[in-house]
């Protein structure tokens, strides 16, 4: 059985150095984007994003994790963005929600009790918005519609 190390205190083992430097090295209003198996996080990544690999773990786990450490800005309300279903892709799922979407509020608002909502955004601006962003981590999830887009907001002494 391989297990990983991690050799400081309190740090998930699915976050990788590199991962923890990324969240280190954000500040407020840069996002990260927390990719599903089947994004194109190297060609959105280009010359501009930290990629970051974290192939075989799941986007849940990977989220729950990071929201452990980094604040989501308050001061917009865009601070969680998904790429919404196509439309004939809405019909496969309850309400037109994948149903991970279910899991990423649970777990947003377990860290931050006064977020709002999550903001569903066309397929292509995800993907142009994802280019711009500070760090893509591409995880191994393999449920459809899990990308999630977070804007990192202010650590402050209540934090």
């Amino acid at each position: 059985r391989t297990q990983k190390m991690v050799m400081l205190k309190g740090i998930p083992s699915n976050l990788s150095p590199e991962l923890m430097s990324a969240l280190m090295s954000m500040g407020h209003g840069d996002e990260i984007v927390i990719a599903d198996g089947n994004f194109p996080a190297a060609s959105c990544a280009g010359k501009n994003a930290i990629l970051v690999r974290a192939d075989g773990s799941d986007l849940v786990s990977i989220l729950e994790s990071i929201v452990k450490f980094l604040p989501v800005d308050s001061y917009v309300e865009d601070n969680a963005v998904v790429m919404d279903t196509v439309a004939k892709d809405k019909a496969k799922f309850p309400g037109g929600q994948p149903p991970i979407w279910k899991e990423f509020e649970r777990i947003i608002k377990r860290e931050e009790p006064e977020w709002k909502q999550l903001t569903p955004i066309d397929r292509m601006e995800f993907y142009e918005r994802a280019k711009k962003a500070f760090c893509i981590v591409a995880t191994s999830e393999t449920a459809v519609y899990a990308n999630l887009i977070l804007k990192k907001g202010v650590v402050s002494p209540k934090n």
